[in-house]
């Protein structure tokens, strides 16, 4: 994790030779990444990139799954039964990182890759990144990461990348078009893009920026009436604390930073 002096932290899936697969390892490492970043109030925005060049992720690391009855992730003898997420905790919002998330997709996102992009406020790809997942191909039931999906994209789209599995892969700008992904950039200035943007909300008022996150996620379980009544107390609550010391003249954007 690197912490830059305007605010942004940018975090890094490490595991390029697994394709940036998450195992049991990674899943403690990025709660205890979270839990940081949260408490940290130098950091005002959160860039999730990945190393390497062929993915950002291909989801859970199967070479090191079980295939046994002692698996942590799956009950050969009562698979119905089986209680634990793999992804739990990986992405920001489980564990509460209200501070805007921005990933930068490069390569193949697939799989349990959406755990991260689910829970992330923006998303930007480079244009030869792909999207899909593999789960009913290889005869499992696709299921916590499309449900992940459909709060960002239309149930068409999501049903279709779910049960076509490997047979086909969603383009950067198709997944633009379907609200996946915000804006496909080139490869040379995704970094530089994401920072960019991590950067300019970085300088705003840090209550503000949290309690829109967190009032518009939270909101996406509940019906129009209370998710409006929900957003009411956002607003009373953390309009005084955003305001606190606020020279409007001076957080004024000007004419180039809109760019």
């Amino acid at each position: 994790m690197d912490r830059f002096e305007d605010g942004v932290a940018t975090v890094t899936i490490n595991r390029p030779g697994k394709l940036n697969s998450f195992n049991e390892q990674m899943r403690r490492d990025f709660a205890d990444v979270w839990s940081e970043l949260r408490a940290d109030a130098s950091v005002g925005a959160i860039v999730l990139a990945s190393a390497g060049d062929r993915a950002f992720s291909t989801g859970l690391d199967v070479t090191e799954r079980a295939d046994g009855n002692d698996s942590p992730w799956v009950r050969l003898d009562d698979p119905w039964g089986e209680t634990e997420d793999p992804g739990r905790q990986l992405g920001p919002k489980s564990n509460e990182v209200w501070k805007p998330v921005i990933a930068a997709v490069r390569g193949m996102c697939a799989g349990g890759a959406f755990y991260w992009i689910g829970e992330c406020d923006l998303v930007l790809a480079t244009p030869g990144s792909t999207f899909f997942d593999p789960h009913v191909t290889y005869g499992m039931v696709a299921a916590l990461e499309p449900i992940s999906l459909s709060y960002r994209m239309p149930y068409a789209e999501v049903v279709r990348m779910a049960v076509m599995g490997l047979h086909e892969r969603m383009s950067a700008e198709t997944a633009r078009s379907c609200g996946l992904v915000n804006e496909v950039v080139d490869d040379g200035v995704l970094l530089d893009r994401a920072h960019h943007l991590a950067a300019r909300i970085a300088t705003q008022p840090r209550a503000a920026v949290e309690g829109t996150v967190k009032a518009l996620w939270r909101s996406r379980d509940l019906g129009r009436e209370q998710a409006m009544a929900g957003a009411l107390l956002y607003t009373q609550v953390g309009n005084p604390i955003g305001a606190t010391g606020l020279d409007r003249a001076a957080a004024k954007v000007k004419d180039w930073e809109l760019r």
